[in-house]
């Protein structure tokens, strides 16, 4: 089936080709909101072929030796953003949802508009004229619950240097090495955020017997993640094994924020929440 496009109520649109659903929300001068959704989906029907043109090489580890080679604008940004955590095991698969937001954003950038957004699967690109802000709600269990279960909102403003959100746990549409009921990332950028994210969930672990995990190569025959062991099932978990996993998350969160590659992160297990940067405790609301 081909791409297909879609008004929604309350005004947004929803584009979607293959595993690629997006969910567009803007606001500004009519006519340059019709022109930049004509823009933007002229480019979403490009979306999907090109990537699979590519993904041979965005399955590629990034730490490989060259650098996986891509040429187009989707990869180039799955690339550089996976390139900021070379030093542990990543692909640019882990940016791609991320990345496409970011791509389509950018259609909506124009003095008429006021506010966009672009939700691919709940990982979110902005864009906010001055003045302008979002609430967003943070998901406390990433599935596909709906609504889901939230552990509050923060609001980000055009005086932010977040224009990227993105979530990442074991029961999300992606495997995870780690545990995490969730794990929401704000960041310069989708593609930024989503990576971070992603690194973040696997670092939320502890060796528990009330973790199952297997092999991905056994769940899903195309994964980049090879014989690596993800996670299929967390049991109860005692307290104290909560308290290591969170812990060992927000350690990996930690360095991201004090070298620049993320600007908040929230971190959920088992009904209990760490939170750092844009997304600190203090601003959940």
């Amino acid at each position: 089936m081909g791409p297909v496009r879609n008004p929604i109520e309350g005004g947004r649109l929803h584009f979607q080709h293959g595993p690629i659903d997006l969910i567009i929300g803007a606001e500004g001068d009519p006519e340059a909101l019709r022109q930049a959704s004509e823009r933007a989906w002229m480019r979403f029907q490009q979306v999907l072929p090109e990537l699979v043109g590519e993904l041979g090489a965005l399955r590629r580890p990034i730490g490989a030796v060259p650098v996986p080679e891509v040429h187009g604008p989707i990869a180039r940004r799955m690339v550089a953003a996976a390139a900021r955590h070379a030093e542990v095991f990543i692909t640019p698969m882990a940016a791609v949802a991320g990345a496409v937001a970011d791509d389509i954003i950018e259609y909506f950038r124009h003095p008429d508009i006021a506010r966009a957004y672009v939700n691919n699967g709940g990982d979110i690109a902005l864009y906010l004229a001055p003045g302008a802000r979002y609430r967003i709600g943070i998901a406390a269990d990433n599935t596909t619950a709906r609504p889901p279960a939230l552990c509050g909102g923060v609001e980000l403003g055009h005086q932010d240097a977040a224009r990227g959100i993105a979530t990442s746990g074991w029961r999300g549409r992606s495997f995870s090495l780690g545990i995490a009921d969730s794990v929401t990332v704000t960041a310069r950028s989708a593609a930024l955020a989503d990576a971070a994210a992603t690194l973040v969930g696997n670092a939320v672990n502890v060796d528990s017997t009330s973790v199952q995990r297997r092999p991905a190569n056994t769940l899903k025959d195309d994964t980049d993640l090879g014989e690596r062991l993800v996670t299929v099932s967390v049991g109860a978990l005692r307290p104290e094994e909560v308290e290591e996993a969170l812990s060992q998350g927000l350690r990996t969160a930690r360095r991201m924020l004090c070298d620049g590659r993320i600007e908040g992160a929230a971190l959920a297990l088992c009904g209990e929440v760490r939170a750092i940067g844009t997304l600190a405790l203090g601003r959940l609301t």
